[in-house]
């Protein structure tokens, strides 16, 4: 069982075109719907991160304003 707030969705297969299906569970508990604009994040150790850009962005001016202190 995976501890609270953590999730494994499963596997996704990459299409030709590079594409993947975000599973529907993942899509409801993140609030991505058709239309999102998403921001692909990534770390050569950590891997790959999705989030809304909305919320990157928000993130982002945290992450500036903690620099800027």
């Amino acid at each position: 069982m995976a501890p609270e707030g953590k999730f494994l969705f499963g596997v996704a297969k990459v299409g030709q075109k590079g594409q993947i299906v975000i599973p529907k569970e993942a899509r409801e508990i993140f609030g991505i719907s058709p239309g999102d604009t998403l921001a692909i994040l990534g770390d050569i150790k950590q891997g790959i991160g999705i989030v809304k850009v909305n919320d990157y962005e928000a993130f982002r001016k945290m992450l500036t304003e903690g620099e800027q202190k």
